[in-house]
Parts: structure tokens; sequence; C-alpha cells
């Protein structure tokens, strides 16, 4: 009788016990409220822990006390790999499974053990941002406006974008109050929330004055809003319009390759550097909390390196005949 009673209440609190879902939402709330992650960053940690929670179900395993049998996940980062995801995509995904990890271990206080064990992460290569030359940006810059207002917007978002190496998401989510025109710097909201001071250059300053004095008043029709890059309907334009304009803008220029905003933001990184600025300034407009994240940048094209060894290389080539100097 006891031993059926005991067994209805394990059934009863197995019920009860929550999901790798439930886990996964707990584990979510509290990066968003206890390290301030940002709604892009929470959903990528959603989509790594989803294929997680995915490939559990597939090999039957639904239920945390399930791990605690010792399950091995090397089966999970093999079958990231035959779905064609990059070393370091595979990388961030078990990333993601390890914070998971050390929160669950922490909730449950010793109360359960689970042998879970993570593979270590693949190794991978460090992989060059995809960039524009000098030649590419000025097409895309100089392209003269249409007859569209908004294209005077566009024209000065992507100049923006440029000369200040912003992500997309923050030049979206700029406001009035955040741009000084008058010393030609932004106010940048990067990741966690952390603010920098960026310089914008005079040619993008005076396009963006040129955009808040005559062409966003005629966008906003009297209505009220902070933000700085506005639609037709007073709205602030998103990172997926800002997208759909920079393709529109770069087919109009006739290049053939496909854009990002990013593509600009490396741009930015490496243009400054192969024109000599100090790699730490450049971590600085960045926003990059690791210099070692800035060094990918430091990357020169092989006809660069040519001309370097050509001019600063001691020993010069002569001809064979010719005697040695004194």
């Amino acid at each position: 009788m006891n031993a059926a009673t005991e067994s209805s209440s394990q059934m009863k609190e197995r019920e009860v016990a929550p999901s790798l879902g439930d886990w996964i939402e707990r584990y979510l709330l509290t990066l968003q409220v206890e390290r301030g992650l940002s709604s892009h960053t929470l959903d990528a940690y959603r989509r790594d822990l989803s294929k997680l929670v995915r490939y559990l179900e597939k090999v039957q395993v639904t239920q945390l006390a399930d791990l605690s049998t010792g399950f091995i996940l090397e089966g999970f980062v093999e079958s990231l790999q035959q779905s064609g995801l990059s070393p370091s995509s595979i990388r961030r995904c078990l990333a993601a499974v390890r914070g998971w990890y050390r929160f669950v271990l922490a909730e449950l206080k010793g109360s359960m053990t689970l042998a879970l064990k993570i593979p270590a992460s693949p190794k991978t290569w460090t992989r060059l941002p995809k960039i524009l030359t000098e030649a590419e940006v000025a097409r895309l810059l100089d392209l003269p406006p249409d007859s569209r207002l908004e294209s005077h917007r566009d024209a000065a978002m992507i100049e923006l974008l440029y000369a200040t190496g912003l992500r997309v998401s923050e030049l979206v989510s700029l406001s009035m109050e955040h741009v000084n025109l008058e010393v030609g710097y932004v106010l940048a909201t990067g990741k966690r929330d952390k603010q920098r001071l960026v310089p914008m250059g005079e040619q993008a300053r005076r396009l963006v004055e040129t955009y808040c004095r005559e062409v966003r008043p005629l966008l906003m029709k009297g209505r009220s809003s902070s933000a700085l890059f506005v639609t037709r309907r007073g709205t602030p334009l998103t990172r997926q319009g800002f997208w759909k304009i920079l393709q529109a803008r770069a087919r109009r220029a006739g290049m053939a390759k496909s854009l990002s905003p990013h593509m600009l933001r490396h741009s930015f990184a490496t243009h400054l550097l192969s024109h000599g600025a100090d790699l730490r300034a450049v971590q600085v407009m960045l926003g990059h909390a690791d210099i070692a994240t800035t060094q990918i940048y430091t990357h020169v094209e092989p006809m660069r390196l040519k001309q370097v060894h050509t001019r600063y290389f001691p020993r010069k080539a002569r001809h064979r005949h010719e005697p040695p100097r004194p």
C-alpha cells in the first residue's frame, strides 16, 4: 500500500515537473532581468536552445531528470554539423547550452545530480569580414537622390552608418537627442545598453542636418516622435526596413554583390585602419569590449603588403654584377 502511494506521489511530482522548455524560459528571464540582455540577444539564445530541445525530443529525452542518466550530447553536435551550421555557429550554440546548464545546476542546489557532459566546441578559423572597397563605398554614397522624399533620408542614414560604424540596431534606435550636429557626434547605445560617443564626420553631419531641417518635418506631418529616422507614418524605421533600403540603393548604384548593413560597419573599421588609425581608437568607436574582436580588421590586401615590404625591407635588389656599396 505504501509502495503504491509512493509510486503515485512520484508520478504526480513528475507530471508537474518543469519541462525542458520551461527551464529554458526561466533561464532567458534571468538573463533579461539580471544581465539586462537585449531582445535580439535573447532571441538568439532562444533559437540556439530550441535546437537542443528539438534534438532531445528526437531521442526521447523530454524531462530534465532524464539528463541525469549520463546522457552525452555528442550526437547533438553531430546533428548541428549535419544541418550545415558553421563551426562558429556551433560554438555559439554550445556556449548557450553551457550557460543554461550552469543555471539549472544553480537552481537545483544539489537536489538533483546531472551527469550532462557537453562536448568540446569544434575548432573554428578566423573568417575575414566581407567589406566594400573604398571605390564601392563611394559609388553607394555618391548616388544622387531620386524624386522621393525618403531618398534624402536614406542617403543620410547610409552616410551616417559608414561614417560611424554603428550597428544597424544602433542606427535605427537613434533619437533626436542622441545627435549633436554642432559638434558632430552621435551617442550610440550598444550591447547591454552601453553608450559611447562616436564622431560622424563633416559629410554625414551635413546630410543629417539637412534631413532634420528639411525632410523629417515633412515625413512627420506635425506628429511627435523622438526617433531620428522615421517613415511617412511617423514611426521609427526598422532594421528590416533599412536592409531593404540598402539593397535597393545598391541596385541603383549598379552593384552586383549583396550588401548588408554590417558590411558597411566592417568597411568603416577596415578603411580607418588601412589609413593608419589607431586600433584602440577603432575599438572604442565600434563599441567592442575586447580589443581582440577589433583585431580581425587588421587584415590588409596582399598588394598593400607587397608595397610595404618593397618600401621598408632593408635588403634592396641590385644587379648581380653591381659591386656592393662601401
